[in-house]
């Protein structure tokens, strides 16, 4: 008896003992993952020092860190260094020569020399590069440098001051051009890299993320009587950008164009955290119009915007701060002919909503005159409603204009219009044209601007645009233009081509 009670209690015993390790071993099983799921785990999240970093569509080695390699390879060797000279020609006349042999003799060419430089990317493997407005403008010559140290002599192609866009070429083929990608896939808090040239240091690649959509940060000077009107819908990121950096690439963690590095924000003029890219979907609009007619084909919806602030939603007695406010309507603009009116606030354009003046901006300026968009609004009575709209040129026009047509009064990246009656008799002339608007090419790198009047082109009475711009577009060899300021004053410019 006692020998079947002292066995019950060490039976007991036992299992009394053994139960809290039981209880503790099952709850560390729980506990604590396997090391196969501290290896998923650790896969989503980097640990740089106290900050857990989640990762977006980037690969990862096998020490699980973002591995950009592949981005990079892909990019690298699309993006080119851009180098540019500026020279300031200045031509002395020597009259006592000019009295015996024309116009023109015996003078003497002043030249006043500096230097530029930036990034661009291949956009077509046929020589097409886009770049920055800012890295070319008032360049006289423009040299491209690829990623394997080859030099290339580039031309103007076309310019936008309104979005800081350009495009220059050069020649031959099969060059490394990169994929484009969608910009307004673009997330924020995704990984993104810049490729560029910072401080002449060539190939160079920084990794950031997308720290905000659509900013406008006031960069572009508007100027009407230009028909320069900005266009600013950067994406802001955190990668390091710095002097050198302008027209390089904005690249996604596949490797993708989404971006054209424009701008920082910094007071020493070094990178302080902000960089900001032009959306590579507003680009490609840009490029194309370029490539295809020489200059940008713009719409416009005829309507002067204005985000929608606490202030203007108490003062318009608004339900919410979504859209954009319409303050104002341009007279017979595309936006008056649809209905649109003031105090109206435009919700939507297309498919997608719109809530900052920078939004509707980007979306208007990817289309052409003649485009139909639907325009989701509000009205002042409060009830929405879909207006399809059809965009419209400056002019008020809705055709695209020919390429052939543009040639007529386009030349080495200016247009010129009639001189009126009354400058004629005030100059005391019966010919010549004058300088209408004036971008990067070769006569704005000759010093001319707006309002300069060309009179003589190699010694020839210039009598009509047409004239002149063929005679421009069309040679190969040295010109030399006699040209008269607003106040009369003659002077001459002697250029090769």
């Amino acid at each position: 008896m006692k020998n079947s009670i002292l066995l019950k209690t060490l039976i007991i015993g036992i299992i009394g003992g053994s139960l809290p390790l039981l209880i503790y071993v099952a709850n560390q099983d729980t506990a604590t993952p396997s090391t196969e799921k501290k290896v998923e785990l650790n896969s989503n999240f980097l640990i740089d020092g106290n900050r857990r970093i989640p990762s977006y569509n980037a690969s990862y080695t096998g020490l699980n860190t973002i591995d950009f390699r592949e981005a990079s390879k892909n990019s690298i060797n699309s993006v080119v260094h851009v180098t540019t000279k500026v020279v300031h020609t200045s031509f002395q006349r020597d009259i006592f020569q000019e009295f015996f042999y024309g116009p023109g003799a015996g003078g003497r060419e002043f030249k006043q020399f500096g230097s530029g430089a930036g990034s661009g990317v291949f956009i077509s493997s046929k020589g097409y590069i886009v770049t920055n407005n800012h890295v070319i403008d008032n360049a006289s010559e423009i040299q491209v440098i690829l990623n394997d140290n080859s030099k290339y002599d580039a031309k103007v192609i076309g310019t936008d001051p309104s979005t800081d866009i350009a495009v220059i070429k050069i020649e031959g083929e099969n060059f490394p051009s990169i994929p484009l990608g969608n910009s307004d896939e673009l997330e924020i808090g995704e990984w993104v890299l810049a490729v560029g040239n910072p401080f002449n240091l060539t190939s160079t690649v920084t990794a950031g993320i997308v720290s905000a959509k659509a900013r406008n940060i006031n960069l572009l000077n508007g100027n009407a009587d230009k028909n320069i009107f900005p266009i600013e819908s950067f994406i802001q990121t955190d990668a390091a950008v710095n002097p050198g950096n302008s027209g390089g690439a904005l690249v996604n963690s596949r490797g993708e164009l989404v971006g054209i590095n424009t701008a920082i924000a910094s007071q020493t003029g070094s990178y302080s955290g902000y960089s900001f890219a032009v959306p590579v979907n507003l680009v490609q609009k840009v490029m194309r119009d370029i490539i295809d007619y020489g200059i940008v084909q713009r719409g416009y919806l005829g309507v002067q915007i204005a985000d929608i602030t606490q202030e203007i939603q108490t003062e318009r007695d608004l339900p919410n701060l979504k859209g954009v406010y319409v303050a104002g309507v341009v007279e017979n603009g595309s936006a008056e002919k649809a209905g649109i009116k003031e105090g109206d606030v435009i919700l939507s354009i297309g498919a997608k909503e719109v809530n900052s003046s920078a939004a509707l901006q980007e979306e208007i300026g990817r289309m052409r005159p003649g485009d139909k968009v639907a325009v989701t609004i509000r009205n002042t009575k409060g009830k929405e409603e879909t207006k399809e709209i059809v965009l419209r040129n400056k002019e008020g026009q809705t055709d695209l204009i020919a390429k052939e047509e543009i040639k007529k009064n386009y030349a080495l990246g200016a247009t010129f219009e009639e001189l009126s009656e009354k400058e004629r008799k005030s100059l005391n002339i019966n010919y010549g044209v004058k300088i209408k608007s004036i971008t990067a090419g070769k006569l704005k790198s000759l010093g001319l601007t707006e309002g300069v009047i060309i009179t003589k082109i190699n010694n020839e009475a210039v009598k009509t645009i047409e004239q002149l711009t063929t005679k421009l577009n069309g040679s190969n060899s040295g010109i030399l233009l006699e040209i008269m300021s607003a106040s009369g004053r003659k002077d001459y410019v002697g250029f090769g081509l």
